[in-house]
């Protein structure tokens, strides 16, 4: 997740017959893999499954991402916040994403406890005390609903044995990062970035709920478009974006799983928000 920014670009769009609307789909895209390979050296095959995914390739990117004891991991940077392996790419499929508001197949087991630690360690890596007192109401509002997830939430140093860790990254800039729920269990490094002691601690609050939730299965509320951030794009077909009844079919202003965020945010989930994870678990 990152903060609201300018346009970055406006995909152009008119009144094509289908076919010539699928050629031309598919000619921006191949453009944009390109490009996209060029800037960051992940293949065209990877993109192309990130694609498939219907995942944004635009600001896809080859990372090292940090761990909390200060090891890196291979792994690609998606749509800003969204981590994914090698290992998880290859074994996703498009048929396997549902959306709206939005998820992936990959879900956590139900029921069970999903135990939290919010790492305290040095070099940089332990949540501040505004982050402390924001991971703690991110995880009220999961237990506050009625779902089959409890949440459990304690604060250390010794993360192996816990579901879900919650670090920083000290790497002054705004947002955070996390991935995708495998096997049944929620991704594991939920990363927050030391440029978020500059906002308040409901903005923490909410880019910490936000977070959290990628790593229990939801994608972004806006990841067709990107509206939040300014941006418009490429909506996915009707395969891969299957409808959560009960939520709506258009932007959700509300929404805590939108892209991007502002200086001005609640902490709280919008009300679709608490529709979907009620209907999903």
């Amino acid at each position: 997740m990152r903060t609201q920014k300018l346009l970055l670009g406006i995909l152009a769009t008119g009144a094509f017959l289908a076919s010539c609307q699928k050629e031309e789909t598919t000619t921006l895209e191949e453009a944009k893999i390109e490009e996209t390979t060029q800037e960051t050296k992940i293949s065209k095959e990877d993109l192309k499954q990130i694609a498939n995914l219907h995942f944004n390739t635009q600001d896809a990117e080859a990372i090292d991402f940090l761990l909390p004891n200060g090891e890196t991991k291979k792994s690609f940077l998606i749509e800003g916040d969204i981590l994914l392996d090698e290992e998880q790419l290859e074994s996703l499929s498009s048929a396997n994403v549902t959306d709206k508001q939005y998820r992936t197949y990959n879900l956590v087991s139900t029921p069970r406890y999903v135990n939290v630690i919010g790492y305290t360690g040095g070099s940089g890596q332990g949540l501040t005390s505004k982050q402390r007192t924001a991971l703690q109401r991110a995880i009220n509002n999961y237990n506050s609903l009625n779902i089959g997830l409890y949440f459990t939430l304690t604060f250390g140093t010794n993360y192996g044995p816990y579901d879900i860790v919650v670090y920083q990254n000290p790497n002054g800039e705004a947002g955070g990062v996390a991935g995708f729920p495998s096997d049944g269990d929620p991704y594991k490094y939920v990363q927050i970035y030391s440029g978020m002691e500059n906002y308040s601690t409901a903005t923490n609050e909410h880019v910490i709920t936000h977070e959290i939730g990628h790593s229990v299965g939801l994608r972004h509320t806006d990841w067709y478009s990107r509206q939040s951030c300014g941006q418009s794009g490429e909506a996915a077909g009707s395969d891969g974006a299957v409808h959560i009844p009960g939520t709506p079919t258009g932007f959700d202003s509300n929404s805590v799983m939108l892209a991007c965020f502002s200086a001005s945010e609640s902490g709280n989930f919008g009300y679709y928000d608490e529709v979907a994870l009620e209907y999903l678990y």
